[in-house]
């Protein structure tokens, strides 16, 4: 039996992708990578109004909901991208980031982004081992 090369992850729990792209994928059975995640309602598509600290979570429960959808777990991380409109709102990212990550942790950059799509103020990308 042959392992598909690539395998598109979807799942109802999470935001549908806006444009053209995959909320995720999965490489030989392997690896999961998934899109960025912006703080979107996934019943409605619409962005989470709030401070950075609900569209965190937002994100975390979505990122969760997709992890679970290709049979993951947070353990699993091996890299995130955590891109910021203000890097003043670095602090209270970290300890949202910190509820769902425990250590080791996975590695990371954060890089400071001018806008996001829809206006978001955090977006949050991952890759995940699924062996």
């Amino acid at each position: 039996m042959s392992i598909p090369l690539k395998a598109v992850l979807q799942c109802p729990e999470a935001p549908a992708a806006i444009g053209p792209y995959s909320q995720g994928v999965v490489v030989q059975g392997q690896w999961l990578f998934l899109s960025g995640q912006i703080p979107l309602i996934p019943e409605s598509g619409q962005l989470l109004a709030g401070d950075v600290a609900a569209q965190m979570v937002r994100i975390m429960e979505n990122v969760a909901a997709l992890l679970r959808t290709a049979g993951a777990e947070w353990s699993q991380v091996v890299k995130t991208t955590l891109y910021l409109v203000d890097m003043n709102d670095f602090a209270t990212v970290n300890e949202i980031y910190a509820r769902y990550l425990t250590s080791p942790y996975p590695a990371r950059s954060t890089v400071a982004v001018a806008a996001l799509p829809k206006g978001a103020r955090v977006e949050l990308e991952v890759t995940a081992c699924l062996v």
